[in-house]
């Protein structure tokens, strides 16, 4: 299905802006471990880039499987309930997960400036640190929009995330 709604185009773009880190984690671990058994070399600074773009990774792929619902559940009760009660329950953990993410974004934000003032840099080649930190931040920012999204969606319009749900299954 090609995106209409601006929302919809916001939400791929996301998506697509986290798998393009997955594949900058992969790449960077891929030459590091090339250089290291072949050429007995190293990427200055690789551990560094490499656990930065792993918290880049993690932040963005929040914000990507938290509109899909693509996460970790448990879904024991949300089994054997009716359909009204499972939206109840799917807006009342939507809320949470909102609210949860907001704080931990305001926290990362902290984090981030925190970064910056104390002009934290890396060991090698002494890049600072709080770009990356950014990104990441940016990420979960990102994660918070598409929550509430997810949560507006929901609430008033819940045909939109099943029919997203219905293509993304396979046909049988």
């Amino acid at each position: 299905m090609k995106p209409t709604h601006i929302m919809d185009r916001m939400i791929n773009s996301i998506e697509w802006l986290a798998a393009t880190f997955v594949g900058i984690v992969a790449l960077n671990i891929f030459i590091a471990v090339v250089l290291r058994k072949f050429f007995s070399t190293s990427i200055p600074d690789a551990y560094d880039f490499g656990r930065m773009l792993l918290g880049i990774l993690i932040f963005w792929g929040i914000a990507a499987t938290s509109y899909r619902g693509g996460h970790i559940t448990v879904d024991l009760i949300w089994t054997w309930a009716n359909p009204r009660l499972r939206r109840v329950i799917d807006v009342f953990a939507t809320v949470v997960l909102f609210f949860v993410v907001a704080v931990q974004t305001a926290m990362l934000f902290d984090k981030v400036r925190g970064t910056y003032v104390d002009n934290v840099q890396t060991y090698d080649m002494n890049i600072p640190v709080w770009p990356f930190y950014a990104v990441a931040w940016a990420g979960d920012v990102c994660a918070v929009v598409l929550i509430a999204i997810r949560t507006w969606r929901l609430m008033f319009n819940p045909e939109l995330l099943e029919e997203e749900h219905a293509e993304e299954q396979p046909e049988t």
